[in-house]
């Protein structure tokens, strides 16, 4: 302790008096929270700075609980905290209050997660946490980067991921059991948005996906989840977020990720993150549209890195990381007196936010020993000597021995002592009804993404006609039977490998299906009928836009049921197509591996569909089995060209006539049998629907499990740290 003791000194600003941890006598400097001579007393409101006095209106609908505000709560006048002056605070009047959301306390002690180390579950990430959220307040897990906040958020909200192992009790309204679907909200730190939809047409079809009974009864929720989050002004403006359609910024996307979570109107908000990427002004407003959200009653946990002193002034509670130990838990001002008290007070003109991750981020030695190397050379600049992990131990110990441990554990112990109304399950939405509404979604995100989709569709056509255009004019002689399976090979060959152009959207559809998912507002069944439903009619119309295009240019015969043959053929070769590629995504998850790996299919599948080399002369180890046989090409040209030929016959000399299954014997594999090219459409068809299994089996088991190894990478990162 003593070494403790002598090393605390050093961390001063250059603005501070106090030369000891012992000589802690209030200045004008610091920010205080407490009188002189109640050092080690727990904190009270009795010493809390002065609140304004501000009239809040909370509406309500008779028909449900409602979660508006007319206007946010006040935060502490930071002048009064400047000043030393800490009178008693001013009462909250409120004018009008019908009715709240019915919250939840939630308490959790001796919170432990581990990870898989080298040693089976050896890495700790968050070490025994103790700490309480209750009902209508903002509690908020601080800490330098890869401190175990996210980690504690996950565990408490009951999402870690397989690779973790948590130790310790949760209890949620005095009882330890799970929180049910619809009690709670979970806002991941980065979370995908449809851009193509407007703000309230994309809350609209996630309560259609979360929320049972009638579409109309949606509406008002939908409406109650824009006031609470401050976006009447957007509601009818598109998400946007791309390069071509710009739409919201930064701070508004955020909000409507999290209105996506109240249209279920949840008793316990986590979020992760909340101010991440946003400038000083979009986070005061995002902050302010929570502290009026809280006044609803709503409990709200989150994670913050560090915020500005506005901000700060909102939170009623700070749980304080580092390295996955608690530091300090309790008020936000009594945060300020345990750091003065453990000889760290906040200098006047610092954040406090700002001034606490100073002294437990231990990122700062680095800039420590720079300083030092810049101080040698260029005179003194800096008088920070500290290290950090002594000023860790010390503000760890201090807290430990403190008042304020003691308070959290006796109000832990009131929470759990009884047991409170328990959280029902809500209701969910059918299967059927979130069909309906993915399958509907996705056509409006069809009609309106044109670089994806329309776009698609004039290459597609543009396509058809440049290989038309070369193959044209070929006759119907013996001797174009050669020429007309190259254009067939080239026309199925080349628009499949076009079908690269929906990777990007693939991979959006993907992640946010995982989003939906994680929050059980989709299934991978649901998902994928929802999307083939609303696939066929754009994929239908790509198929007999360029058929047409490609048929009457190279001249094939002229009749209505073959040229439906060849449109239906074209079109089951676009579905198995679109599931490859939505399987190959799958895999991958990123766009440039994606990419690579879907032309590198195609070009093996191209290689062995029998046109460079009979199929029956290919090497069997191999390219014939079972390439030639996975290879959907062939089926898709082998069903054309019977379409084309089977029945017709050539003339040899004046004489002598042969068949078209004649005529194709050296140039293609193909089968007399009038009935085969509908044993290979349905081969076709049959691959597009494995295709589908197997997209489903991969989103179940490997797309949750990957989404869940990338949420826990930034707790692996902890090991250095640790070690």
């Amino acid at each position: 302790m003593e070494e403790i003791q002598s090393q605390s000194d050093h961390y001063r600003s250059p603005s501070s008096s106090v030369s000891s941890p012992a000589n802690r006598v209030p200045s004008s400097n610091y920010f205080y929270s407490r009188k002189p001579g109640a050092l080690r007393q727990p904190i009270s409101f009795e010493d809390s700075p002065v609140w304004d006095e501000t009239d809040i209106e909370v509406k309500v609908d008779e028909g449900g609980d409602s979660i508006n505000a007319a206007t946010t709560p006040p935060s502490p006048s930071l002048s009064k905290i400047n000043s030393g002056s800490l009178p008693s605070p001013s009462s909250i009047e409120r004018e009008v209050v019908t009715r709240k959301i019915a919250g939840a306390s939630i308490a959790w002690k001796d919170l432990t997660v581990t990870i898989k180390g080298k040693r089976k579950y050896s890495d700790k990430v968050v070490k025994s946490s103790h700490g309480y959220a209750l009902h209508g307040t903002m509690t908020v897990i601080m800490g330098p980067a890869k401190s175990g906040k996210s980690t504690l958020l996950r565990a408490l909200a009951g999402r870690l991921p397989d690779s973790t192992r948590m130790y310790g009790e949760v209890f949620v309204n005095g009882t330890r059991r799970h929180m049910q679907y619809g009690s709670y909200g979970y806002v991941d730190r980065e979370t995908t948005l449809i851009g193509s939809l407007s703000v309230r047409e994309f809350l609209y079809y996630s309560a259609l996906l979360q929320l049972p009974g009638f579409f109309c009864q949606r509406r008002s929720v939908v409406e109650d989840a824009i006031d609470a989050m401050s976006l009447g002004d957007y509601a009818n403006k598109l998400i946007g977020g791309n390069c071509y359609m710009r739409g919201l910024r930064s701070g508004e996307r955020r909000r409507v990720s999290i209105a996506r979570e109240l249209v279920m109107r949840p008793h316990i908000l986590f979020i992760d993150e909340p101010l991440y990427h946003l400038d000083s002004v979009s986070a005061l407003l995002m902050m302010v549209t929570l502290k009026k959200l809280a006044t609803s009653g709503c409990t709200l946990i989150f994670t913050i890195c560090q915020s500005s002193t506005e901000v700060f002034g909102l939170f009623d509670r700070i749980c304080l990381l580092s390295n996955g130990k608690t530091l300090f838990f309790g008020e936000t001002l009594a945060c300020l007196q345990h750091f003065s008290n453990a000889g760290f007070p906040c200098p006047i003109m610092q954040s406090p936010s700002d001034h606490f991750l100073r002294a437990i981020n231990t990122e700062f030695d680095r800039i420590i020993a720079m300083c030092k190397s810049w101080q040698d050379n260029h005179g003194d600049l800096s008088s920070v000597s500290m290290d950090t992990a002594i000023a860790i131990r010390t503000i760890e110990t201090t807290y430990r021995l403190s008042a304020d441990a003691a308070a959290v554990e006796s109000m832990i112990v009131k929470l759990t002592e009884k047991e409170g109304p328990s959280l029902k399950r809500k209701g969910m939405a059918g299967n059927a009804t979130r069909v309906a509404v993915l399958t509907w979604r996705s056509l409006l995100i069809m009609s309106r993404e044109w670089k994806y989709y329309w776009l698609r569709l004039i290459l597609y056509v543009f396509l058809a006609l440049c290989i038309g255009t070369v193959f044209s004019g070929l006759g119907h002689s013996l001797f174009s039977v050669m020429r007309r399976v190259a254009a067939i090979f080239v026309f199925v060959s080349f628009t499949s490998l076009l079908g690269v152009a929906g990777v990007p959207s693939q991979l959006k559809e993907i992640k946010i299906y995982t989003y939906e998912e994680s929050n059980q507002h989709s299934g991978a069944f649901v998902f994928l009928l929802g999307q083939l439903f609303a696939s066929i009619p754009f994929l239908f119309l790509i198929s007999i836009s360029s058929s047409l295009v490609f048929y009457f240019l190279i001249g094939l015969r002229h009749e209505f049921s073959l040229l439906m043959y060849f449109v239906l053929n074209f079109f089951a070769c676009l579905l198995v197509n679109e599931g490859l590629l939505l399987l190959v995504a799958s895999i991958c998850q990123n766009i440039f591996w994606s990419i690579l790996s879907f032309v590198s299919i195609h070009v093996i599948m191209m290689l062995s569909a029998g046109f460079f080399r009979i199929r029956s002369a290919l090497p069997r180890p191999a390219w014939m089995y079972p390439i030639s046989y996975i290879a959907f090409h062939t089926y898709s040209i082998q069903g054309l060209l019977e379409n084309e030929y089977i029945g017709t016959s050539f003339a040899v000399g004046q004489v002598r006539t042969i068949s078209g299954y004649e005529a194709l014997g050296n140039v293609y594999d193909i089968s007399d049998d009038s009935n085969s090219k509908w044993k290979n459409l349905l081969v076709l068809f049959v691959m597009a629907v494995a295709y589908k299994v197997v997209v489903i089996i991969l989103l179940k088991c490997c797309i949750r499990k990957n989404h869940s190894v990338h949420k826990l990478f930034r707790c692996n990162q902890n090991r250095k740290d640790y070690k």
